[in-house]
């Protein structure tokens, strides 16, 4: 009997000191607190959304997959950029070609063309 009891005390001290070699290399295993509703660590610049931006997005990871409401929030940026670049090509085409033609045309004299190659000076 006594032995038994010396085996559980002897193993009791053993797991405590893995639990605590443990601890001490993986640290306390304390989570971050939740980000506020509403914000997300998904980033992407307020206007100019590059190619090079979106390959930069990363989203966090949950059990099946991405956190649905940080991909909903990338779509709905590239959504409205897309929209914004769409609104301005559609005014940009909307506006007639003689408003975009300020400067009147003037009549640009051709440079003379150059000397073939057995005619031109030589240094000699």
């Amino acid at each position: 009997m006594l032995t038994i009891l010396l085996y559980l005390i002897v193993m009791a001290l053993v797991g405590g000191a893995i639990f605590l070699a443990a601890s001490a290399v993986f640290g306390r295993s304390e989570e971050l607190p939740p980000l506020p509703p509403g914000t997300t660590a998904t980033v992407l610049p307020a206007e100019g959304v590059t190619g090079a931006d979106v390959d930069a997005l990363r989203f966090q990871q949950v059990l099946r997959g991405y956190k649905a409401s940080e991909v909903d929030w990338a779509l709905h940026r590239l959504g409205m950029e897309i929209d914004y670049l769409r609104t301005q090509l559609e005014k940009r085409d909307s506006v007639p070609s003689e408003e975009i033609a300020t400067e009147p045309e003037t009549a640009v004299e051709p440079a003379p063309a150059p000397a073939p190659v057995s005619e031109r000076p030589t240094d000699d």
